[in-house]
């Protein structure tokens, strides 16, 4: 009997050491969050680019997404604290309901339907970017030290993983939308209605798939919930974690890039599709250009997200994406014109691939960059390239309409040229003050 019980009492002690000598392997839940982003954002994604075409009563899909990335702006403000309490996996998964409620409500489609949706879809997208970097980016260092690599490496090749599945949703949503509206002459909302309610179920997967990633337990969240326990130790938390990271010279550098990568997201949202697409290829044709635009977009994610292996090769990374869009931006300038042919046709897309290339990179690498230097605090550190990309994002919206195209593209390569000056000289001044592998 004691040499029977000596065994039972044995077994957890070698199941313990077994568990130790195998190391946890994070690249299962970074296959399950890029799957399910792809998921609920190939359905937003595509409902998003046919806001200004199906809701065009009182201009109600123009002034919707304004709401929307107004509110996004504002709740990214408070999004991180939300982050730590609800811990990141909870994060994401209530965010998701966010995108759900917005696609039901163009099933019925009014101001007291989508207003409301867009304002609760700002909160919720604030949370699940939020969520999501900081997830990432805690699965990349666990995963790094477990295996022993390097870090820069590590984030590098999970955010690659990530944006570029991420950024197929263009190309895979276009796709979609292709195939249930081919035959809706736009006489009927029977093409759309079914459009939606696709749409619905395809989000209801991803939040499904969701559940399924590892909750981990971090430092954040442990100290917040002591932080939040009456409302004026949350306000101080608040402007804490706020005016730390905007005192931080790296931050301040950052700062113009954040801006311009929403700057330029807008740009091919709502005016690149308009005013270069449309008047090419027709109405018909934005689908195609953008299903380009998303497949460079996700090949280089991919691409950009291997070949990051610290603060050097994310600053020559970016500066690649930034000239692809440069050139983009210099040649509607100058010298661009409608012309019929073969070259009419050609022309938008090749913009529309360069668009995307540059996308791709600044996706990957303002996650890596993030990840790298403020590893200590993801969550006001995502947080706040929300707040500035999405205030940009909603300045283009609401702008847009009263400034003309050239004037447009003069703040986007003034917008380019400060980005630039910032990271590179992040780089070479400050790099050696604040980046060290022990940071």
């Amino acid at each position: 009997m004691e040499s029977v019980d000596s065994r039972d009492e044995e077994a957890p002690l070698v199941a313990d050491s077994l568990q130790v000598l195998t190391p946890k392997n994070y690249t299962r839940d970074v296959h399950i969050l890029s799957c399910a982003f792809l998921l609920i954002f190939l359905a937003y994604g595509a409902a998003q680019n046919l806001e200004t075409t199906v809701n065009t009563e009182g201009n109600l899909g123009t002034i919707s997404l304004g709401i929307l990335y107004t509110s996004f702006t504002c709740f990214s403000l408070v999004a991180s604290l939300v982050v730590r309490v609800l811990g990141s996996k909870n994060a994401l998964i209530l965010g998701t309901t966010g995108y759900w409620l917005f696609v039901a409500a163009n099933l019925f489609p009014s101001w007291y339907t989508m207003v409301p949706a867009s304002l609760y879809l700002g909160f919720a997208a604030s949370i699940i970017w939020v969520g999501e970097g900081t997830y990432l980016t805690s699965a990349a260092l666990s995963h790094a030290s477990n295996h022993k690599l390097h870090e820069g490496t590590v984030i590098g090749s999970f955010n690659g993983e990530f944006w570029g599945m991420f950024a197929s949703h263009q190309f895979v949503g276009n796709l979609i939308t292709l195939a249930v509206l081919k035959d809706d002459k736009g006489g009927s909302t029977s093409g759309t209605t079914l459009l939606f309610i696709v749409f619905l179920g395809v989000i209801t997967l991803g939040t499904i798939l969701m559940c399924f990633l590892r909750k981990e337990e971090d430092k954040g969240e442990k100290e917040t919930a002591d932080a939040s326990v009456n409302f004026y130790s949350y306000l101080v938390s608040l402007l804490k974690s706020i005016t730390t990271l905007l005192a931080d010279v790296r931050m301040l550098l950052i700062i113009p890039l954040f801006a311009y990568s929403g700057l330029q997201q807008a740009f091919v949202w709502a005016e690149f599709t308009k005013e270069i697409v449309t008047p090419a290829l027709g109405v018909s044709g934005v689908g195609g250009a953008m299903a380009v635009y998303g497949a460079f977009d996700a090949i280089c994610s991919l691409a950009a997200g291997r070949l990051t292996t610290g603060l050097p090769s994310i600053t020559f990374i970016v500066s690649g994406g930034a000239i692809a869009q440069v050139v983009v931006f210099l040649w509607i300038l100058i010298n661009y014109r409608v012309t019929s042919g073969v070259l009419g046709t050609l022309y938008p897309l090749i913009m529309a691939a360069l668009l995307g290339i540059g996308d791709g990179v600044l996706n990957t690498q303002l996650s890596a960059l993030l990840g790298i230097l403020f590893k200590h605090d993801t969550e006001g550190a995502f947080a706040q390239l929300k707040v500035w990309q999405c205030a940009s994002i909603a300045v283009v919206f609401f702008i847009g309409p009263y400034i003309s195209l050239q004037a447009m593209l003069i703040v986007m390569v003034v917008g380019i040229c400060v980005s630039l000056v910032g990271i590179l000289f992040l780089t070479i001044q400050v790099e050696k003050a604040f980046y060290s592998p022990r940071s």
